[in-house]
This record gives structure tokens, sequence and C-alpha cells, in this order.
């Protein structure tokens, strides 16, 4: 992974907005809130901020995963969205190719994650500290060098997915933190957030928004 951050241009895709959500595709390589320093202030949130003043984040996306992201326009609907990800009353699908052939063609990876410490930001397995993380899984096409599978996380831990389908033996291509080998060898970590199932914030209708993945 370049040890320079240099996120993409343009301007951001807003796929729906109302008096209360806002929901965009955000690029892949971009961060979804601002890191330590200045260096790293160039954002999301910062760059939507400029178009939607009141914009408030709700949850994140890691730097190299596109795809949807809602975010609140006013206070109540960032405490209600809030609220629908803690209680997991939201269900987020994701595209992710993996290296090697997956096998069966659907499971649940069950298995306890917390940060590995002395190489943060990555995690870790760890059955003893470890918070509880599921993760289903269905393969969509396979051969004998990759598989492209969807993803249905039933929690929400940090690298929860990379992480998970590391250990299943077939990490995520691309990915430059948990398959550093492949990542020189695709432009881009191949997960993406196709699609954001929630309730809107006022009235509480079920909405979905989904993006196709761009790989």
């Amino acid at each position: 992974m370049s040890s320079t951050y240099d996120p993409p241009q343009g301007d951001i895709p807003v796929l729906h907005h109302d008096h209360e959500l806002l929901l965009v595709d955000k690029p892949a390589g971009l961060l979804s809130v601002p890191g330590k320093g200045p260096e790293l202030a160039d954002c999301l949130i910062a760059r939507l901020e400029r178009i939607f003043p009141t914009v408030r984040l709700v949850h994140r996306l890691d730097r190299d995963t596109s795809g949807v992201m809602v975010f609140g326009l006013t206070e109540h609907a960032q405490r209600h969205l809030g609220r629908q990800f803690e209680e997991r009353r939201t269900k987020k699908t994701y595209i992710a190719r993996l290296a090697g052939k997956l096998e069966p063609k659907t499971g649940t990876v069950d298995l306890p994650l917390i940060v590995d410490w002395p190489n943060r930001p990555l995690q870790k397995v760890c059955h003893e500290t470890g918070k509880p993380a599921l993760t289903d899984w269905r393969v969509l096409k396979s051969s004998d060098e990759e598989t492209r599978v969807r993803l249905h996380p039933l929690t929400g831990r940090s690298h929860q997915l990379r992480v998970h389908m590391l250990a299943l033996g077939h990490p995520i291509l691309g990915d430059p933190f948990y398959a550093p080998m492949s990542a020189a060898e695709y432009p881009r970590m191949m997960l993406h957030a196709e699609e954001l199932r929630l309730h809107h914030p006022d009235g509480g209708a079920g909405v979905k928004f989904r993006v196709k993945a761009p790989f």
C-alpha cells in the first residue's frame, strides 16, 4: 500500500437526499472521516459538508471500500439511524472478490474480533477477548483462482469482512492490509457495499438503496 494518501477527485455520486437522509456512493480510496494530521483531512464527510452543511455521520466504510453510505441531515435522523445500526435493524450487503475457490456455496463465519494492538489498525480473531462477529456468505461464481461472493455482515466490527474472509483462507483481492501480495496486482480492494436497507427516520418506512459493484 502506498504510504501517501492520494484520494480520488471528482464529485461524490448522490443516490438520494431528502429532509432527513443523504445517501451517497463512496469511492474507493477516500477516507470516510478525517485521519490524524492535515494530510488526511480530505475525506467524504468534509466534501459533503460543502454541499450539505448539516450532514452528520452515522457509520463508516473503510478507506478502500466503495459503495452505499448513509448520513443524517438532522440530529433526529442521526440518532434514529444510529439506533438502527446499533440494534442491527439495518441490512447491509457487500460484493467481494476473493482469492481461491471458496466452498461450500453458502455459510456463516462466527469468529470474535479485536484490534491487533501492536499492528493497529489491523484486527484479528481472538476467542478470549474478541467481540462477537458474524458474517453470512453466498458464492455467486467461482473458479480455481477466484470467487465472487455476496456478504451479509450481521455485526459491524472494524474490518470484519476482511478478517473473516482471511480466516476462511480466501482474503479479499487487492486488500493492502490482509492480502498485501495481491494489492499490487489490483487497482483497488475488491470490496463494495452494494445495498443498504433501513427504516426512514420520518415515519419508519422501510427503504432500500443499491449501487452495482464497479468490478
